[in-house]
């Protein structure tokens, strides 16, 4: 008993628990997250180690001094807001399968879960609930604005667009050039969306955000006193979603 006591101390101890949360939560969703087992020990392997984060569970059945080993495990986000793991420890039934040892992981872990994504009845009238909402010109190639020059033809252009009087004229063939048609930028008025229902609300901007962006639409963000000026940066967006995310626990 007393070899197995002294063993299953040792074999917890030196050891520590990473969790590596995806870029980006949302809530509703199942989303793998990183759990990384450290053996910080000079020479003894770490042997049958249960990492338990609230309900989920992974086992790590051998680690080798001043290594680390990694798994996933799909942890559900019921809800948008801060995320706070509550119970996460260490446990391990070495060297006989006598008993069970524990040890809890002092670390606090965290993250912040953006709301659902969700599209709503809402969205299309959304355009008109932003300030500066309107389409720009853009002077760069493309085929479906004003023709902005005549170049010479290069395979793959549509033949529609072959510039015939100038063909004729040089002798080869040429094709027209248009501006393309590009989306000004627009900042979303918060409080100036109809939306009754809370967390509705925050959904449909959450999806209206990131269609924007895949658009490529510089897209910010009005919240009471706070301002985002339209931008298509991946903190920028990530900075909008937070906002979101924490609305109401501020």
């Amino acid at each position: 008993m007393g070899v197995s006591g002294f063993f299953g101390k040792r074999n917890l101890s030196g050891v520590d628990v990473d969790l590596d949360f995806p870029g980006e939560l949302f809530a509703a969703s199942h989303l793998p997250v990183k759990i990384t087992l450290v053996n910080k020990r000079r020479i003894l392997p770490a042997f049958l180690i249960r990492v338990r984060i609230d309900n989920y569970e992974v086992l790590f059945p051998f680690v080798r001094a001043r290594c680390s080993a990694a798994k996933y495990i799909e942890i559900y986000f019921p809800k948008r807001g801060s995320y706070r793991v509550e119970q996460s420890y260490i446990s391990s039934v070495y060297p006989f399968n006598f008993f069970t040892r524990y040890r809890r992981i002092a670390r606090p872990y965290g993250a912040v879960v953006f709301p659902q994504a969700r599209r709503c009845e809402l969205h299309s009238s959304l355009q008109s609930l932003t300030l500066h909402a309107g389409k720009d010109t853009s002077y760069k190639p493309g085929y479906d604005g004003e023709m902005i020059s005549v170049r010479t033809y290069v395979s793959g252009d549509p033949s529609r667009y072959i510039h015939w009087k100038s063909s004729a004229r040089t002798g080869e063939l040429k094709t027209k050039e248009f501006s393309v048609e590009s989306r000004r930028p627009v900042i979303i008025d918060f409080e100036k969306v109809d939306i009754p229902d809370r967390e509705e609300k925050l959904s449909c901007l959450t999806y209206f955000i990131i269609k924007s962006f895949r658009d490529n639409i510089p897209v910010g963000l009005r919240m009471k006193e706070r301002v985002y000026k339209p931008g298509l940066s991946k903190t920028h967006r990530i900075s909008m979603l937070r906002e979101l995310a924490l609305y109401g626990e501020k």
